[in-house]
């Protein structure tokens, strides 16, 4: 279910609210984890991401330079029992020719829990939500870890091994919209 509120589009989940990031959210990002925890009105842990500023920048620049709609980049997964910052996710931009990527990470605290399952089968859902979407796809490392487990339960089939110039090798993933 995807909802509306105080101008931030949220995912709910069974456990969590996937919070859109919009201007604000990103440059309370960039002056720290005690501003964010206080503009979202969450706790925010230490080390809640292992990309640091420079992926939030990223989108910051991307989506701001652009006027491009923050539906299809950065979310920050909250555990609603504990309203508590858990990872990041998102979409690595709007859907082209019919496909989107998805990306996420959780906080190694919170890892263990089934909660990156629940974050990428949300972002899917999402993602096929849009008409335009036929296939979802994601890149994990190239060999089995938590992240291909994940991947594989949400539905995803590693389709491909590929040479990253930055990331060296990685699996691509995808499923395919459904009927």
């Amino acid at each position: 279910m995807v909802t509306a509120t105080t101008n931030k589009l949220v995912i709910e989940t069974e456990r969590l609210r996937l919070l859109c990031c919009d201007k604000y959210t990103l440059e309370a990002i960039f002056d720290g984890d005690e501003l964010l925890g206080a503009h979202l009105q969450i706790t925010v842990p230490q080390r809640w991401s292992q990309f640091g500023e420079r992926a939030f920048r990223y989108t910051y620049d991307k989506v701001i330079s652009a006027n491009l709609s923050m539906e299809w980049w950065t979310y920050l997964p909250v555990f609603k029992n504990i309203n508590t910052l858990v990872g990041t996710c998102g979409f690595k931009g709007a859907p082209a020719n019919g496909m989107v990527e998805i990306g996420y990470e959780v906080a190694e605290e919170y890892r263990g829990q089934g909660l990156a399952t629940e974050i990428a089968g949300a972002l899917i859902r999402k993602a096929f939500e849009c008409a335009d979407v036929r296939l979802v796809q994601a890149h994990t490392l190239a060999f089995h870890n938590a992240s291909s487990a994940v991947l594989g339960k949400c539905g995803m089939t590693m389709v491909e091994e590929i040479s990253d110039p930055e990331d060296g090798m990685l699996w691509r993933w995808e499923v395919g919209r459904a009927g």
